[in-house]
């Protein structure tokens, strides 16, 4: 099952990839403020001067710019996917940018192990659709520093939302691997457990109207697991 999920993940991003970045503005449509939540999502990880970020399900790179607004060339960049397409397009918005501190890298965020600690981690819009959205949590805390900043940038669906309204945004967000298993589902439950268990000073922020939040916490230092 996981497999297929896997499968079906990346076919959706191969067809989508070339036409990601404008029909995810399409949502500004519903008065969904995209970039807005990327950069408010950004802030908390606190980046520095010369600082390395690791973002896991990075795609086609939307999030490199915000970094590089605070790391500078002394700082780097390293990108998850799982899909070569999407990361085909990442590699062309670096080489565009003339960026030399970015390394993009395929692989499966369930069983990445990255080779150096990051003082920063990002995810935005894909620890959730991860067929195994518990272990790709704890392999990005895993790979932090101690200390390290943690940010979450998510979607879910409120309780307080009738299910009509639940419906229309699950159907809205298919097109990205969204699924009504996701929504039954509900990972960002066991996204918040887990992140109260692995990191410290957890904070959740909501935007539009719950739908979106922004989970915040920093590697607690101890031993890793």
């Amino acid at each position: 099952m996981e497999n297929s999920r896997i499968t079906s993940i990346i076919r959706t991003y191969r067809k989508r990839a070339a036409r990601y970045d404008f029909t995810a503005n399409l949502y500004y449509l519903f008065g969904y403020r995209e970039w807005k939540y990327r950069r408010l999502a950004v802030e908390p990880l606190d980046l520095q001067p010369g600082d390395k970020v690791l973002e896991l399900g990075c795609g086609t790179g939307l999030n490199f710019s915000f970094f590089q607004q605070y790391i500078g060339a002394a700082g780097q960049i390293i990108g998850v996917d799982i899909t070569d397409a999407m990361l085909q397009q990442a590699q062309k918005r670096v080489t565009d940018h003339k960026w030399t501190n970015v390394t993009l890298i395929q692989h499966d965020a369930a069983t990445f192990q990255s080779p150096t600690e990051a003082n920063a981690g990002f995810s935005s819009y894909a620890l959730s659709i991860f067929p195994e959205t518990e272990q790709a949590l704890r392999n990005i805390v895993n790979s932090l520093a101690p200390g390290g900043r943690l940010v979450l940038l998510e979607l879910q669906i409120p309780t307080s939302w009738p299910s009509l309204v639940a419906s229309a945004a699950v159907a809205l967000m298919k097109p990205y691997a969204v699924t009504d298993e996701w929504a039954l589902g509900r990972p960002w439950e066991l996204i918040r457990k887990t992140a109260e268990e692995v990191l410290t000073n957890v904070e959740v922020t909501n935007q539009y109207f719950g739908f979106t939040y922004i989970l915040s916490g920093r590697q607690s230092g101890q031993a890793k697991s």
